[in-house]
């Protein structure tokens, strides 16, 4: 026991398993102070896989930091600029750039001139859509084929007019006169003669016709509010 040297470990440390792999390396008892000692190949592992293990602590929070950190995704609107913009979008977009603080307090007068700026801008967008949906309609007419005239269901047939003959019994007024125009017919039962008058306006144009003239006048579009005939000529002038 004397010739045994000082630095040697004793049996027991030796006889110790040792674990392979990345395990824990069981702590070897130092006899004399009674403290847990580190095998130097287990210094060694750990001190190689501490860096490696602070390197991916490192990323995984620099990947779940912009991850919390990111707005909600907004949807994709294009690349069209606000004006365009259907009015919702448009007031979404300026809600969300509201910083909720208090707006200054403004005079009456500045209150009127945002109102004008306000109206204006409304106006031009106003005028803009106008614009793009008439260029819309017209390219909608262009590309649309060309009809097809319609058929007239009836022939332009113009209707016989009426002409009638009778005695002028008026001709006071410009350019008009009255015409009495009496009707002779036989009863359909009684076969009596029936003889009955009705009066006429009718527009004379060069005031030709005179009192007591035979005249002979047709049926013309309404000229006033009792004109509905025209003079055609005059048959017999008055004794």
């Amino acid at each position: 026991m004397a010739d045994q040297p000082d630095d040697e470990t004793p049996d027991s440390a030796q006889d110790a398993p040792e674990e392979v792999g990345d395990g824990p390396v069981a702590p070897a008892v130092d006899a004399a102070a009674g403290e847990p000692e580190q095998a130097p190949e287990a210094e060694a592992e750990a001190e190689v896989d501490a860096p490696a293990d602070v390197d991916a602590d490192a990323d995984a929070a620099e990947t779940s930091a912009p991850a919390a950190q990111a707005p909600p995704a907004e949807p994709a609107t294009g690349s069209a600029p606000l004006a365009q913009l259907p009015p919702k979008e448009r007031r979404r977009k300026a809600r969300s750039k509201h910083s909720g603080e208090a707006r200054p307090s403004r005079s009456p007068e500045e209150r009127h001139a945002e109102r004008l700026a306000e109206r204006k801008t409304k106006a031009l967008r106003r005028r803009a859509r106008r614009l793009q949906e008439r260029a819309k309609a017209a390219e909608r007419r262009a590309a649309a084929p060309a009809r097809e005239a319609l058929a007239p269901v009836h022939a332009p047939v113009e209707g016989k007019r009426r002409v009638r003959q009778g005695i002028v019994v008026s001709d006071k007024a410009e350019k008009t006169i009255t015409v009495r125009i009496d009707v002779a017919r036989r009863h359909r039962r009684y076969e009596k003669i029936v003889r009955s008058s009705s009066t006429v306006h009718a527009h004379d144009e060069n005031n030709d016709a005179h009192e007591g003239d035979v005249v002979q006048v047709i049926e013309s579009r309404p000229l006033s509010r009792t004109k509905r005939w025209a003079l055609v000529d005059v048959v017999e002038r008055a004794r």
